[in-house]
């Protein structure tokens, strides 16, 4: 009968397989007994290919536009009339006789009337060529508004240009200005999900731990906020804003506007993970102790669902970023000078211009990128957190 209930019973590995997973793993590497929940998730984590890609692009692209005066070619704001409107010069490394360059180049320019439409057409000249050059000598910036300095990534000697992305209809570099949109679209994504987690994080913990009064009336407040339409409202208020503020000043209301609706879903998220921690032991054992309300919440509440709100707040980035997109495409947010990729955008709002000038919808792909890449990494931390996740 010993035999029998000992064979009966279910291993290890058939009980929780992802623990003798993580066990056999620790036992290979020799690190047993010493490997932390940090460590697991971050083994995890690089187990999820699309995840991993996704870090290292948004890696490269904060990288470029935090740099965006060394990788920029040309100054965004400057245009040049005689380029209005030029289509992308793309790198060659084989001429028009077929001869093969160790350096990529790219092709003068010729302009030729376009009878049909009455426009300049800009297109490439084979009979010239200039060699791309690295590290080269421009327009002299401070980087980090600190070190004077006038070395760029990449550029061509004069006369030659380098619009690899072409130029927008008022002759403005579309890769620089793709660049130093991206320090506004990339970064009030970070801002606004900054307050999002403050909000949400502090309210929803307060909301679930108290209850009682104090829930029901925070529950009414966020109902009423999630039952307004986020882009009328985000419109109304952006619409309220002042056109003469200036650009810092209007970027950071834009992330507060956008952080009005966004706390209330991870409110609702963490205020249902609250309720279910303040009955375990854990919590009875601190009340009992005598700690504080405080004490309990700063320090068993929220590190608790610290690993959901991690989650949930990477989630929401992609939602910021095209929040603003959307208000600067409708003229309601960044408001030029500024520039971000919805001001970007606005420029390919007929399918006139969609089809003479094709390259003005780069910015879109952009966006679509860092949604993309943001979304792989939240649902690679998801899986990482999770601990019945397969």
């Amino acid at each position: 009968m010993a035999e029998q209930a000992l064979t009966a019973q279910p291993s290890f590995e058939e009980e929780a397989p992802e623990a003798a997973h993580y066990a056999e793993a620790a036992h290979v590497s020799g690190d047993v007994g010493q490997i932390s929940v940090g460590r697991l998730m971050w083994r995890r984590f690089l187990r999820n290919r699309l995840a991993v890609g996704g870090a290292i692009v948004l890696f490269f692209i904060y990288t470029v536009v935090i740099f965006a005066n060394f990788f920029a070619p040309y100054e965004h704001t400057i245009s040049n009339e005689d380029f209005v409107a030029r289509s992308p010069q793309l790198p060659h490394f084989f001429d028009a006789e077929g001869n093969f360059h160790l350096r990529p180049f790219v092709y003068g320019t010729s302009t030729v009337l376009d009878t049909e439409n009455f426009i300049y057409v800009h297109e490439d000249n084979p009979e010239e060529t200039y060699p791309l050059q690295f590290f080269v000598h421009g327009r002299p910036y401070k980087l980090f508004g600190v070190i004077p300095t006038d070395r760029h990534f990449f550029g061509v000697e004069e006369p030659g240009t380098v619009y690899l992305l072409g130029t927008d209809r008022s002759g403005r570099d579309m890769l620089s200005r793709i660049i130093y949109g991206g320090r506004i679209s990339m970064t009030i994504g970070l801002v606004g999900v900054a307050l999002t987690i403050i909000f949400g994080s502090v309210l929803g913990t307060v909301s679930g731990y108290f209850g009682g009064i104090v829930d029901t009336v925070m529950q009414r407040v966020i109902e009423l906020l999630m039952s307004f339409p986020s882009i009328a409202l985000w419109a109304a208020f952006s619409a309220a804003l002042p056109p003469e503020m200036t650009a810092t000043t209007r970027f950071f209301f834009i992330s507060i506007i956008l952080s009005l609706i966004g706390w209330t879903g991870l409110a609702r998220q963490v205020r249902a993970k609250v309720l279910a921690y303040r009955e375990m032991d854990f919590a009875s054992a601190a009340k009992a102790a005598g700690a504080s309300h405080m004490r309990i919440i700063l320090l068993h509440m929220m590190p608790n669902a610290l690993s959901h709100i991690i989650v949930i707040a990477t989630l929401a980035i992609p939602g910021m970023i095209l929040a603003e997109t959307a208000l600067s495409f409708l003229g309601l947010g960044i408001l030029p000078p500024a520039v971000s990729w919805g001001t970007l955008l606005q420029d390919a709002q007929t399918v006139a211009t969609i089809v003479k000038f094709p390259w003005l919808m780069l910015p879109g792909l952009f966006v679509i990128l860092a949604v993309l890449s943001f979304n792989f990494v939240g649902d690679g931390i998801r899986d990482a957190a999770d601990p019945f996740a397969i």
